[in-house]
């Protein structure tokens, strides 16, 4: 009797076991590790770079911007330098574009003084490749459309003849390639009540430019290897 009794013990619990084998949820799979976050790119730096000028003609009495000529040339090397400082990807070149105008002020008591200027320019590579132009268009008719008179001139005031007139904000995508551009004159066209006439002689002072820029991202740095 008591082997019976034990052996129905022994199988009752087995079925339990068995039972409660049955009900266990199964182990969950371990845990991937998470992806990590790649961190943002470096914020862009916009600052302005060390133009070199082969026409300075001077700075604004008013703005106290430096205005530069822009020659018309052939070469690259003979234009004026934007060099641009380490990147990482394209550099947004910034700058304005101004006609340049020799005001008189007997033309304009005389309502003589209107003329329409018409100045276009590129930023080309130093191996001469063209970036892309701009242009500006603007008139003149009173000393008020002066964009700023040149500090430095002989006359009563201390200032130049020759002024910026109107102004163009040209924005232009530098491939991340280079390393230097270069912003040559190419033709302009002036118009006046006596008539009108084109200019693209190399050497000749067709436009001006101020307020220079570059915006870019800087190298990422160097990975360092795990010792």
């Amino acid at each position: 009797m008591r082997g019976s009794v034990t052996m129905t013990v022994v199988a009752v619990f087995c079925a339990a076991a068995f039972a409660a084998a049955q009900t266990r949820s199964p182990a969950p799979p371990p845990r991937r590790p998470a992806a990590r976050t790649p961190p943002p790119p470096p914020a862009p730096v916009r600052s302005a770079p060390s133009v070199t000028c082969p026409a300075p003609l001077g700075v604004g009495v008013k703005t106290r911007l430096s205005f530069c000529d822009v020659l018309t040339v052939r070469d690259p090397a003979q234009g004026i330098l934007v060099p641009l400082p380490p990147h990482d990807g394209p550099v947004t070149l910034t700058f304005d574009l101004h006609n340049r105008h020799t005001y008189s002020e007997e033309q304009e008591r005389s309502n003589r003084g209107f003329a329409r200027y018409t100045a276009g320019i590129g930023v080309l590579t130093m191996d001469n490749t063209l970036i892309s132009r701009a242009a500006v268009q603007s008139e003149f008719r009173k000393a008020v459309d002066l964009l700023d008179r040149i500090g430095g001139g002989a006359g009563p005031a201390g200032v130049k003849a020759v002024a910026p007139t109107g102004i163009e904000h040209v924005t232009i995508q530098i491939p991340a390639t280079e390393q230097q551009v270069s912003i040559m004159g190419e033709k302009l066209t002036v118009e006046r009540l006596d008539g009108s006439a084109t200019y693209s002689t190399v050497g000749r002072p067709i436009a001006v430019i101020s307020n220079v820029m570059v915006e870019y991202r800087q190298p990422k740095p160097a990975a360092t290897g795990r010792r």
